[in-house]
């Protein structure tokens, strides 16, 4: 008899299971499948969009055929670079592709982790309100402490996109001048003409001048007497722009003619007389050089002076009186 109440609890244990098990069933079954069924569709969603930004990074990253490129060329868009070097050209898209489709890939994975931490929180019952409120706070300390980071990154994902200048483009940033090595979305480096190598933020780059975009120009001031005859220097400084434009080794340098632009100034030595050419980017400093060489040649050859600096002193001889001499 004492075994009864013992048995008795036993039993009502046995009864009691079931109904408890039945009672709960949505519940362990139920959110553990609504759970994984929440991971699966995350996981899905993140890889199609992963495939998708790679299939449009690629689309729009891809080279055109050659006649697209050229009527971007004439349309004057796209960078020049691209078109003069295939391997540099190969570099540079391939640098942007990898960029951009991993921060768009990041981006869409932090967005579809956090929308799937939510729904699971949702499921096993655990209030969003204060979550959500707790990581506004995080959020908004991070973003008071770390501007100068974020305004980093979104200037070199604007500076990518928009193909403001890339490797191998020879640009102006302020103090740093010469050729981009290597544009991040935090760092942008460049070679200087010494060789130093310059490591700038993107978020304080206030305004670029790229040299190796579509085209550029070679602009000669020549220096003339008073004497000598304007319409004579134009037409030896013209015909010395359409030689070097008819020499093979500038055929495909020089976009156009060389133009006499007409008297740039007046100065205290002589006319300064301005000479220009559109040529091919990251041309026109040799181009200079060398159209500079070829006009001094054919003035000399024409006989035009080109004058020395002129100065003018006062002489005061022994028994008092003064003249005027010029120094050359």
């Amino acid at each position: 008899m004492a075994h009864l109440p013992e048995l008795a609890g036993a039993a009502n244990a046995a009864v009691a299971m079931p109904r408890w098990i039945s009672d709960h069933t949505a519940a362990l079954i139920g959110i553990p499948l609504r759970i994984a069924l929440i991971v699966i569709v995350v996981a899905l969603v993140r890889m199609l969009a992963k495939r998708a930004i790679t299939r449009v990074v690629q689309h729009i990253l891809q080279p055109a055929e050659e006649g697209a490129q050229e009527a971007r060329r004439r349309m004057g868009r796209g960078p020049a670079v691209l078109h003069r070097d295939s391997s540099r050209a190969g570099e540079r898209r391939q640098q942007r592709a990898r960029t951009i489709g991993s921060v768009l890939s990041s981006v869409v994975s932090i967005v579809l982790f956090a929308v799937g931490v939510a729904m699971v929180l949702d499921q096993i019952g655990i209030a969003l309100g204060p979550v959500l409120a707790s990581a506004g706070v995080v959020g908004l300390a991070i973003g008071f402490g770390a501007q100068n980071l974020v305004a980093d990154y979104l200037s070199g994902m604007l500076i990518m996109i928009e193909d403001q200048y890339g490797v191998g483009d020879s640009v102006d940033l302020g103090e740093a001048v010469g050729e981009v090595e290597h544009v991040g979305l935090r760092l942008t480096h460049v070679r200087d003409l010494n060789g130093g190598l310059w490591h700038i933020r993107n978020g304080e780059i206030q305004r670029v001048r790229n040299d190796s975009q579509e085209w550029a120009r070679a602009v000669l001031d020549v220096a003339v007497a008073y004497e000598a005859n304007l319409d004579e220097v134009y037409r030896v400084l013209e015909e010395t722009g359409h030689a070097m434009r008819q020499d093979p080794a500038f055929a495909g340098v020089l976009l156009e003619d060389p133009s006499v632009w007409g008297v740039q100034s007046l100065d205290a030595d002589g006319v300064l007389v301005r000479l220009a050419v559109k040529t091919v980017p990251l041309k026109q400093w040799g181009v200079t050089r060398e159209l500079r060489r070829r006009v001094k040649e054919a003035l000399d050859a024409a006989g035009i002076d080109i004058p020395f600096p002129q100065r003018t002193i006062w002489l005061r001889s022994d028994d008092g009186t003064t003249s005027l001499a010029e120094l050359r």
